[in-house]
């Protein structure tokens, strides 16, 4: 087909990837209804797709990974900055000469025997100042499906790529040529040991190859959004993180705006769709994971979501825990490895609805009843299994989602896993106090983790596997943008939802009672109420943080709230020994933060 476009450069690109590839034929997308219907009828024909039943799951499917791609493979996840110094100690670094020689040689034929789609997209509102405008090539129909949810698809983009001249180049392939005659697999994928996840961040290139599942092949999300967005970011003066966005409006229509961050197992997508339980308080999603920030006019931090749809872990996604969510993939949806019932719609782990049987995530017979060897329950859904869900589908969008202009941040809130030391919520000082507590975020490992021996698991901002650059350096930025906004910038507050009594019982009944939480928050920022100064922050007064209706004894709120200055030292030379591996990229700031919270705690 020719192509709708007239960028020289697009069309040079397109062409030297279609020579390396030798794709059978190549298409360009436009974002269609149509497109995407007649790829999903294509994958269900060949036997890839499952469709669901239109009565329960109206326009829905399965898909069933292969067992070796289930997840983000991070050991063959690479930053390929030039120097190995800006790639930093949370990065893989590899050469990006050494590494764009091995995988032209994996790309060359690699499309052979299949279609070469051309996907034009936005990261965020099409025409926004904040949106990126990019492309994506592959050979996955089960890719541009997911794109076409996940971003915003279009052959508008095409119009202001010829503009501007300006797009992000990504590229993919699932590694898998076909000979003629070979029939497919129903997942293609190469061996783990070609899979490779690339950033080349001097250029703002992504190459992967070999994977098909989720964030390895959309390239949009992950890749995009965060790692290389966080490194365009820096450059240009705004903010790409790891971080939900909510709107939460009182009783007389006040509208705040929160930005949270939160390590993974720590309740961000309950949080972006929270049910409040704060009479005349009401949240609504703007969205689930990523947010990008940008100065605004009048000096205020404005964010928008970059994504156009959720791609969210079904495993304990159930009408107790997130009912939004829930309601979010009932129709229009694409499940991965989930278990497919016998009257073909989906069920999984912690659902809070019984399941009679069907096919497992790896499509073959199952009953909740079967047991392996040990006798232990064999699990019909993957642990990581997704659901790809359109944001115009939650119940609870908030209206102002895809403003272009964004919304503007009133509040940044970090957190972590900690069943001692963190009180539920303490506020920052300033904001570089508050730079400091997202920098130090960290929970306490599970017996499932690979540092198990590890006293405390850091993630800085949520963000350590996703910054695109050195880690001493993304601190920086973030003291440089509190510089840039002045008295305008967020104010800051840490939360643990997690804390537990000595005999292991939990002291915050936390899902929608978080919204009391959040309720405080908007009344500090609003000066209706006081704080009370501890060596870590600022925390409630009694009585200001409504727990009406709440069944919490004295004591186990003077526990919720309690500062142990001994376990916040211990915790502080955790801090201390985490950050040393920064070396002098440390910004010098953290290190008076790390020097002010000592000398509070005496």
């Amino acid at each position: 087909m020719s192509a709708p476009t007239k960028n020289a450069k697009l069309l040079a690109w397109v062409a030297e990837i279609e020579k390396m590839c030798t794709p059978d034929q190549v298409v360009w997308c436009n974002g269609s209804t149509e497109e995407y219907d007649s790829l999903m009828a294509e994958m269900v024909a060949s036997g890839m797709a499952i469709k669901l039943n239109e009565q329960k799951r109206p326009n829905s499917f399965a898909f069933n990974s292969d067992p070796s791609d289930v997840a983000r493979v991070e050991n063959r996840t690479y930053i390929a900055s030039v120097k190995k110094e800006d790639a930093g100690p949370t990065n893989n670094w590899i050469d990006p000469a050494e590494l764009k020689k091995t995988m032209t040689e994996l790309y060359k034929g690699c499309m052979k025997g299949r279609t070469m789609y051309v996907i034009p997209f936005s990261m965020g509102p099409i025409g926004s100042p904040i949106s990126k405008n990019a492309i994506e090539i592959t050979d996955s129909p089960y890719v541009v499906c997911n794109m076409h949810i996940m971003t915003r698809v279009s052959t508008k983009v095409l119009e202001l790529i010829d503009a501007t001249d300006e797009f992000i180049p990504c590229l993919h392939s699932v590694g898998a040529p076909l000979e003629p005659g070979q029939k497919d697999a129903r997942w293609p994928c190469a061996p783990i040991e070609k899979k490779y996840i690339a950033h080349f961040t001097d250029e703002n290139l992504i190459w992967s190859f070999g994977s098909g599942y989720g964030g390895n092949a959309l390239l949009g999300k992950k890749c995009l959004a965060l790692r290389i967005a966080s490194n365009m970011a820096r450059h240009e003066g705004w903010m790409a993180e790891h971080m939900l966005i909510l709107r939460f409006t009182n009783p007389q229509g006040k509208k705040f705006h929160i930005a949270a961050a939160f390590p993974s197992a720590c309740g961000k997508t309950n949080l972006a769709m929270l049910q409040s339980t704060v009479p005349g308080w009401k949240v609504e999603t703007i969205g689930d994971d990523i947010a990008w920030m940008k100065p605004g006019a009048d000096g205020r931090l404005y964010a928008i979501n970059p994504e156009a749809g959720f791609f969210g872990v079904a495993p304990g996604t159930a009408e107790y825990s997130n009912p939004m969510a829930l309601a979010s993939c009932a129709k229009d949806t694409i499940f991965t490895n989930v278990v497919v019932t016998e009257d073909k719609d989906v069920w999984w782990e912690d659902m809070g609805v019984e399941c009679a049987g069907g096919t497992d995530w790896k499509n073959n017979p199952w009953t909740p009843d079967m047991k392996d060897a040990d006798g232990k329950k064999i699990k019909g859904a993957h642990p990581n299994s997704r659901f790809t869900a359109r944001a115009a589908n939650c119940p609870v969008i908030c209206e102002d989602w895809e403003n272009p202009a964004g919304v503007p941040i009133d509040i940044f809130v970090f957190g972590g896993r900690r069943t001692t030391t963190m009180p539920l919520v303490h506020e920052a000082f300033d904001f570089n106090q508050g730079v400091y507590m997202g920098a130090t975020a960290a929970s306490e490992p599970t017996a499932a983790a690979l540092d198990v021996k590890q006293s405390l698991r850091f993630d800085p901002f949520a963000m350590t596997p996703f910054i695109g650059y050195h880690a001493g350096d993304y601190m920086q930025h973030w003291f440089d943008m509190g510089e840039t906004l002045g008295n305008k910038a967020p104010r800051c507050f840490y939360v643990n939802w997690f804390r537990k009594d000595e005999n292991g019982k939990w002291l915050w009944p936390g899902f929608g009672d978080n919204s009391r939480v959040l309720k405080w928050m908007c009344d500090r920022v609003e000066g209706k109420v006081e704080a009370r100064e501890t060596p870590i922050g600022l925390m409630p007064i009694d009585g200001d943080l409504t727990l009406d209706g709440l069944n919490i004894p004295a004591e186990d709120w003077a526990e919720l709230m309690k500062v142990d200055v001994t376990l916040f030292k211990k915790t502080l030379e955790d801090a201390k020994e985490y950050l040393g591996k920064f070396g002098d990229k440390l910004p010098a700031k953290m290190t008076e933060q790390m020097a002010a919270l000592e000398a509070r705690l005496g």
